[in-house]
C-alpha cells in the first residue's frame, strides 16, 4: 500500500498516510483533491467499488471527518480517503456521479449528521427519520437521555441492568453456557 500512497503523492497533494494492515490504509486529504484522488484511483489504480461513506463528528475542533472506503478486489485491498470539513455549515461536494450508491450514503449523513451534499440527489427526502425536526442525533451535542426523557415516558417495572453483570449471575445451562 506505501507504493500507491508514493505514486498518489507524486501526483496528488496527500496527507497522512496510515497502514492498518497490508491490505487496509487510510490517506488524509484536503477536500479540493478529493474529486481527483477518487477518479484516479477508479480510473487508474482499480478501485472500482465505493464500500462506504462515513462521518465522525470532531466537535471539540468544530469538524467532521468523512470517510470514504474503496475497494480493489482484483488486488484484494482496501483504501480510506479522509477529509476534514467544517461542521458549521458542513457542506461536501457530492459524488453520486462516480458511484451512484453514494447518494444513499450522503441522504443519510445528512439526516443524521446535518452535512450537506448540493445537488445529490432526493438528498432532502426524509431517509431514516421521518418527521425529524431535531437537531441531528448522530452529532455528538445531541442529548439523548434528555430526548428520550422528554419523549417517551418511564414504564413501570423496567430496569436497566449492567450486562456484564447480568450474564455473569445467569445460571449455566446443560450445554455449559
Amino acid at each position: 500500500m506505501r507504493d500507491l500512497y508514493d505514486r498518489l503523492s507524486a501526483l496528488f497533494p496527500l496527507g497522512t498516510f496510515t497502514e492498518q494492515r497490508p491490505d487496509l490504509a487510510f490517506i488524509s486529504l484536503e477536500p479540493a483533491q478529493l474529486r481527483s484522488v477518487l477518479l484516479h484511483l477508479r480510473d487508474r489504480e482499480g478501485f472500482t467499488h465505493l464500500v462506504l461513506l462515513t462521518a465522525v463528528d470532531w466537535l471539540e475542533d468544530g469538524q467532521f471527518q468523512l470517510t470514504y472506503l474503496l475497494a480493489n478486489r482484483a488486488r484484494a485491498c482496501d483504501l480510506g480517503l479522509r477529509v476534514r470539513i467544517d461542521r458549521d455549515p458542513a457542506s461536501m461536494d457530492s459524488i453520486h456521479d462516480l458511484w451512484p450508491t453514494a447518494a444513499t450514503y450522503q441522504r443519510e449523513l445528512r439526516e443524521m449528521f446535518g452535512i450537506d451534499f448540493p445537488d445529490s440527489p432526493r438528498l432532502q427526502d426524509d431517509f431514516i427519520l421521518e418527521g425529524w425536526q431535531e437537531i441531528p442525533p448522530y452529532r455528538r451535542d445531541f442529548d439523548t437521555l434528555r430526548y428520550a426523557r422528554e419523549t417517551f415516558n418511564e414504564r413501570p417495572g423496567r430496569v436497566s441492568l449492567d450486562p456484564a453483570t447480568h450474564m455473569r449471575d445467569q445460571p449455566l445451562t446443560p450445554s455449559g453456557r
